[in-house]
């Protein structure tokens, strides 16, 4: 069942299960992937188009072998058609009027007609169609055109061959179409908006108006510089994050999942809300080694969400604390989803002090969702379970406490200051060397090379995702959008701090319905983030802004894939789900603005005292949002009680004497007639 959801949630996963004897091939060419990134992390990184030529080349390759055009359609339905009929329309048009040459014509024809017969075909036959195998030899061919032709793109920049234009045009209708396959539709219309963006600048109203560019100009900068698809992004995916991403699943391989379920059901099982609790302890846990939040609440789920059922909780509220904690995964340190290390490039600052000011947000958030479970257990009247169906926490560390190791050499040598490709190398590493500390979990030779293999294949999703961002992000430098989106922005909102990031957050909301994290950062961080920064934001706040609500999308109806996977799980109402979801994750929504108005949570300018302040005003506030949405304090509430609760609590968010203080005394007042009213019905019943 747990495969089911991923492959109905999660476009990822739907890759062909049967490949016939191209099941070597794609063992070779994932293999090949893996190593190349371990022996450049080791010995260095190639020149940057050479790195990221082979990063790409390879990993679409591959993505084209797995990943049929027919699956995809199951979530981008009748707008996949229309998009490559328009595709196919603006092209004819463009070499009717002479805008594009031939060899650049022939070039997006061809990709056109292997795509829309893609479409045409069954997932269900035992080999891969012809097609698809002459799509995956076309991007290994544009991927490897800057590995072996680096020097002489470099010396004719500006001044590029029909050649050049042409392979420029294969590179960027293969990244559209790979990132339909595996990330969506969505995505790809966002991509092409920004491609025709480019040459109609000319004719586009006011504030996003520009001189355009020609179709050749647009092309080889989208793919042969790298300020487009070879650009940040991408960089960043072919030596940190990809290297991070095959930590996770060499440390998976030991059984840590199962670990982390076990340790924090022997930590807070026997409280009050006990499985609910442990849901959100063991989610927090795997966070640190998982960057999805559909394949944290799954695989969590699977054994949380049963629990909590059994325990007395609702199937949708079981569902949305799974998914509400799962989400959150994205957010703790120190590994904390493939977007986190974008941010080296977008803020300059580097990874380790990055995760370090992401440590007391990620704990803000899961105190969150704990107050908000333990008021609902408290309403509901769920105790913990008996301590003879837990682990023992001395029993558990003393077995399989080494399992902690890689983690704690990655904090380590980050916090040494040192590069996360290094810490990643050291922690693949240290958790090979953990493996083979338990005879299940020992390593042969075809287990290494099966680790090898779905380390590529965990790693597609992000490589074309990043791709089709960069050419977001191509447009955007190309024609200046970034500050006149930051300033329309700003205007817009009249300058204003609340609003501006009222209006931000709405952005990366609505992105988040339809783009995975890391392109939502990407587009977010360029556009977005800036506003923030030039009302005066620190860069780290603005852009962990912006990386919040990106990740929290994934539990905002009406498009809530956490949440309605969790919900798959339950067998539950999957928009309900996504609702309390989103009450129980209130606090996700609630920390981005605490750590804007007061950057000591990020570690800006912060004070021992000025930082726990923050902490315990935050916390206390979030306890009163949650009483507000709850219907608990002490006791249960009046909808009046309810009301001042919520409103307290929002004014403890706000930072200042003032409003802090008016926040306590709301929330204390409420808690005093609570106790008052509860011990007036203790004593009616002891007379009675």
């Amino acid at each position: 069942m747990a495969q089911e959801l991923l492959e109905q949630w999660e476009q990822e996963h739907r890759y062909r299960k049967r490949v016939g004897k191209w099941a070597v091939v794609i063992s070779f060419l994932g293999i090949a992937l893996t190593l190349f990134h371990i022996y450049t992390a080791v010995f260095g990184t190639l020149p940057s188009q050479q790195q990221r030529g082979f990063h790409i080349g390879l990993g679409l390759g591959i993505l084209f072998l797995l990943f049929p055009g027919k699956t995809a359609d199951k979530q981008g339905g009748r707008a996949t058609p229309a998009l490559f009929g328009l595709l196919g329309a603006i092209g004819a048009g463009l070499f009717l009027s002479g805008e594009i040459g031939w060899p650049v014509a022939a070039a997006f024809a061809g990709c056109l007609l292997l795509f829309w017969r893609g479409r045409q075909k069954a997932t269900d036959h035992a080999s891969i169609p012809w097609n698809d195998v002459a799509l995956a030899f076309l991007a290994l061919l544009a991927g490897f055109y800057h590995v072996f032709f680096y020097q002489e793109l470099a010396a004719r920049t500006g001044a590029y061959q029909q050649t050049d234009i042409a392979v420029a045009c294969l590179g960027v209708m293969l990244v559209l179409e790979a990132a339909r396959r595996i990330v969506g539709v969505p995505i790809v219309i966002v991509a092409s908006l920004a491609l025709v963006y480019a040459y109609a600048g000319p004719y586009m109203p006011g504030l996003f108006s520009h001189r355009g560019f020609a179709v050749e100009r647009i092309l080889t900068h989208s793919f042969l510089s790298t300020e487009g698809i070879l650009g940040i992004p991408i960089g960043i995916s072919a030596t940190f994050i990809y290297l991070f991403l095959f930590f996770g699943v060499v440390l998976n391989r030991t059984g840590i999942g199962q670990f982390f379920n076990d340790l924090a059901f022997s930590l807070t099982g026997r409280l009050v809300g006990g499985p609910a609790k442990a849901a959100v302890i063991s989610s927090a846990l795997q966070g640190t080694v998982s960057g999805s939040s559909v394949a944290n609440t799954v695989g969590s789920g699977v054994f949380t969400i049963p629990l909590m059922r059994k325990a007395g909780y609702k199937p949708e509220f079981a569902a949305a604390v799974e998914a509400s904690a799962s989400t959150g995964g994205q957010l703790m340190p120190p590994i904390m989803g493939a977007a986190a290390f974008l941010m080296i490039e977008f803020t300059g600052m580097p990874y380790g002090q990055i995760a370090l000011a992401a440590l007391i947000p990620a704990i803000l958030y899961f105190a969150g969702i704990y107050v908000a479970i333990h008021l609902e257990s408290k309403r509901l009247g769920i105790m913990g379970l008996p301590r003879e169906q837990l682990p023992r926490v001395r029993e558990l560390i003393r077995k399989r406490g080494y399992l902690f190791l890689p983690l704690l050499v990655i904090i380590a040598i980050l916090g040494t200051g040192q590069t996360p490709m290094k810490a990643a190398l050291m922690g693949i590493a240290a958790a090979f060397v953990v493996s083979f500390f338990h005879r299940d979990t020992r390593l042969g030779w075809k287990d290494i090379l099966g680790i090898l293999e779905e380390g590529a294949r965990t790693a597609l999703a992000v490589i074309a995702a990043c791709a089709a961002a960069g050419i977001i992000v191509g447009v955007v430098t190309l024609t200046g959008l970034g500050l006149k989106a930051a300033g329309g922005i700003i205007a817009l909102a009249g300058g204003a701090l609340i609003l501006t990031m009222v209006l931000t957050m709405v952005t990366s909301l609505i992105l988040g319905m339809g783009l995975p994290t890391t392109a939502n950062y990407v587009i977010t961080a360029t556009m977005a983030a800036p506003a923030l920064q030039e009302l005066g934001v620190p860069v780290i706040a603005a852009h962990m802004f912006v990386f919040y609500f990106g990740i929290v999308a994934d539990i905002t109806p009406p498009v809530a894939l956490a949440a309605y996977a969790g919900a798959g799980l339950a067998n539950a109402n999957p928009f309900r789900t996504g609702v309390l979801a989103t009450k129980i994750g209130v606090a996700a929504f609630l920390v981005p603005y605490l750590f804007v108005l007061s950057p000591e949570l990020v570690l800006v300018d912060a004070t021992p005292a000025g930082a726990a302040l923050a902490i315990c005003t935050a916390i206390v506030g979030m306890i009163g949002v949650s009483s507000g949405l709850f219907g608990y304090l002490a006791g249960p509430s009046a909808m009046w009680e309810r009301t001042i609760c919520f409103v307290g609590g929002v004014c403890l968010v706000h930072p200042g004497w003032v409003t802090d203080l008016i926040g306590v005394g709301a929330l204390a007042a409420v808690w005093l007639i609570q106790k008052k009213r509860a011990g007036v019905a203790e004593r009616e019943i002891v007379g009675a």
